[in-house]
């Protein structure tokens, strides 16, 4: 199960990387239109939440401790926070559907929080590694010889 974990983890890591490649595409696609951000909403929205899931699953079933387990726990919270950034910033705009200054403000919170997500998914991935690593040997423990006193 440890080994799940860390591939979970490397896997939701790469997720959220590929999030930002996306939102680029979003927003640098021309014209820009509604469903210029589907590969950023369909990988938000559906992708890291199941490997959120199987991270939390795999942890908790690879015996980590209760502190990793709830940094695995952690994105799944994000996402949401980040749909609601989203939603609000989607909300702030003037009467003619344009941006405003405070909405363009809201949603820099947006990529904000995407980039404190990035850094609790390597944190994750870091502990899954640090759990999937063998136990070192007991360094003070000494091979005696066979009819050698100890």
């Amino acid at each position: 199960m440890r080994k799940a974990f860390v591939i979970a983890s490397t896997g939701s890591l790469v997720a959220f990387a590929l999030q930002f490649i996306f939102a680029a595409v979003g927003a640098f696609t021309k014209p820009a239109g509604d469903d210029a951000y589907t590969l950023h909403s369909v990988t938000g929205m559906a992708v890291i939440p199941v490997l959120t899931l199987l991270t939390i699953l795999f942890a908790a079933l690879a015996k980590a401790p209760g502190r990793v387990v709830a940094l695995a726990a952690l994105p799944l919270g994000l996402v949401v926070l980040q749909a609601l950034i989203a939603g609000l910033a989607n909300g702030l705009t003037d009467a003619a559907g344009a941006s405003t200054p405070f909405g363009l403000t809201v949603a820099g919170l947006h990529a904000l929080n995407g980039i404190i997500a990035v850094h609790v998914v390597v944190a994750v991935l870091q502990a899954a590694r640090k759990l999937a690593q063998p136990a070192p040997a007991d360094a003070t423990a000494v091979a005696v010889p066979e009819g050698e006193p100890a």
